[in-house]
């Protein structure tokens, strides 16, 4: 609300807490914090800017390892809007570090981020042979304004080309699982079916 970042950390501290969960609008909040805070204090990092959300990427971990154990033979696609999410990031630097065989994108030219390769992952503008043999599917969830800036078309155009149905899951490895960090937009991302099936 106008105070500095500085002067709000001070203020926190004055309450004698032992961590700080931290959401901040500014990519590279929580390290700044980090970097200033009193030694004793603990800070983590709930999603900054369009940087990072590694508390998510923990679940996503922990959920994969609970019901796929061993990460390295693993093939992994992350659906929709890449340019603009935290959570792929977070999921890609976990799954990379992981060792895990292949890590996919899939989404329009238009959400992919230039030079996302680098980031050691394999690129796929189709949905139905990005999720070929996958074994983990992360869907991301597509906000309303994108689809009402240039990025996107229409939710309707969007769900034909990217939305993850029970005929489009059958590409993917038989025992693949679903994901969505949520809230998710049913009929957007996914069908109902999908969401509230066995694999999801």
């Amino acid at each position: 609300k106008g105070e500095t970042l500085i002067d709000m950390l001070r203020n926190l501290e004055a309450m004698h807490c032992d961590m700080f969960v931290v959401r901040h609008e500014a990519g590279g909040a929580a390290h700044f914090m980090a970097q200033h805070v009193a030694p004793h204090i603990s800070i983590i990092n709930a999603g900054d800017g369009r940087h990072e959300h590694p508390t998510q990427a923990m679940l996503d971990m922990y959920t994969i390892r609970q019901y796929k154990g061993d990460f390295s033979p693993l093939r992994v696609a992350i659906v929709g809007d890449l340019l603009h999410s935290r959570v792929a990031r977070s999921d890609i630097h976990a799954l990379t570090t992981l060792g895990v065989a292949e890590v996919r994108v899939v989404g329009p030219k238009t959400l992919i981020p230039k030079g996302i390769e680098e980031l050691g992952v394999k690129v796929f503008n189709r949905l139905k042979t990005g999720l070929q043999e996958v074994e983990v599917i992360i869907m991301l969830r597509v906000q309303r304004e994108r689809m009402e800036s240039a990025l996107l078309p229409s939710a309707h155009e969007y769900f034909q080309y990217y939305g993850l149905t029970e005929e489009v899951l059958k590409v993917a490895h038989p025992a693949a699982i679903v994901m969505h960090p949520g809230p998710m937009n049913r009929g957007v991302e996914l069908t109902s079916e999908v969401a509230d099936g066995p694999q999801s």
